[in-house]
């Protein structure tokens, strides 16, 4: 076989894998996107296309007394929104520090943080119960935005390491024109961390809006409920599993990050390539 021959069997080999993994990346998507158009509250079809689509699983999300899908929705909306700025707020701020500054304990605080952040979250569950609980914070949508915008900072690095790129002639220039730390900060580093900012925001919104297991563990009342919680509750019922109803949630929660990720590709592509890079 010719080396021609070898590159255009390559090539289709590639194009035939990148054919398969887009088709099992897809098409769960639209199974759930005909499974809400698609009539009854059956699990399973016989047919892919459903013969009579209807919206009628929409309009019940909101209108049905059993459950409180508006209320959910904007209790998700409220907690990640504020997590994400809070969470942006928190990590920008402590990795700036780690970065640029050199005082006792630095390299201890990094370990530390490398080292808690290889656990999995979902161990350190029973102490943040217990704790939550001596603060009277559980079943309070404030106990969530805490655990997650402190969570988040842990995983930082990637943001210390967009900071290790910015050079230290800046700060040095700023602090010759009289400029503090917060003004450098500022005016400086934040207008050229936009695709850190994007990053954080994004990735922290992303985790708060579809995090199911903390939210179960903490919040009790159902109009407190986030989406994830109510979802579940919705087919967790074996004696009236809404399975369609499940899926015309499913879609209605996919819209906001999919705008996300839509309009905000670029500056996260750039924040992960550029906080990579050094660190």
């Amino acid at each position: 076989m010719s080396m021609k021959s070898r590159k255009a069997l390559r090539l289709a080999v590639s194009y035939v894998i990148l054919v398969i993994l887009a088709v099992a990346a897809v098409y769960p998507a639209v199974w759930v996107l005909f499974s809400a158009l698609r009539p009854g509250s059956s699990l399973f079809s016989k047919s892919f296309f459903p013969s009579h689509p209807t919206f009628t699983h929409f309009k019940e999300l909101f209108t049905s007394p059993s459950f409180q899908f508006g209320r959910w929705y904007w209790n998700t909306l409220k907690i990640a929104t504020m997590s994400m700025i809070l969470s942006t707020l928190l990590t920008t701020l402590s990795m700036y520090a780690l970065s640029r500054f050199r005082f006792k304990g630095r390299k201890t605080i990094l370990t530390t943080m490398l080292v808690l952040g290889m656990f999995p979250g979902f161990m350190s569950m029973v102490a943040i119960y217990i704790l939550l609980l001596q603060l009277d914070l559980l079943d309070t949508h404030t106990a969530l935005v805490l655990v997650y915008s402190s969570g988040s900072v842990l995983g930082g690095f990637i943001v210390k390491g967009f900071y290790d790129t910015i050079p230290r002639s800046l700060d040095e220039a700023a602090r010759i024109d009289g400029a503090s730390h917060l003004t450098i900060f500022w005016r400086i580093m934040l207008p050229l961390s936009r695709p850190m900012l994007t990053y954080i925001g994004l990735t922290t919104f992303t985790a708060a809006w579809v995090d199911f297991i903390f939210a179960r563990l903490v919040l009790r009342s159902k109009e407190k409920w986030t989406l994830a919680v109510g979802m579940w509750d919705m087919v967790a019922n074996f004696q009236n599993s809404n399975f369609t109803l499940f899926a015309a949630g499913a879609v209605l929660i996919a819209i906001p990050i999919m705008i996300l990720f839509a309009f905000l590709q670029k500056f996260l592509v750039q924040g992960l390539t550029a906080g990579a890079s050094k660190g």
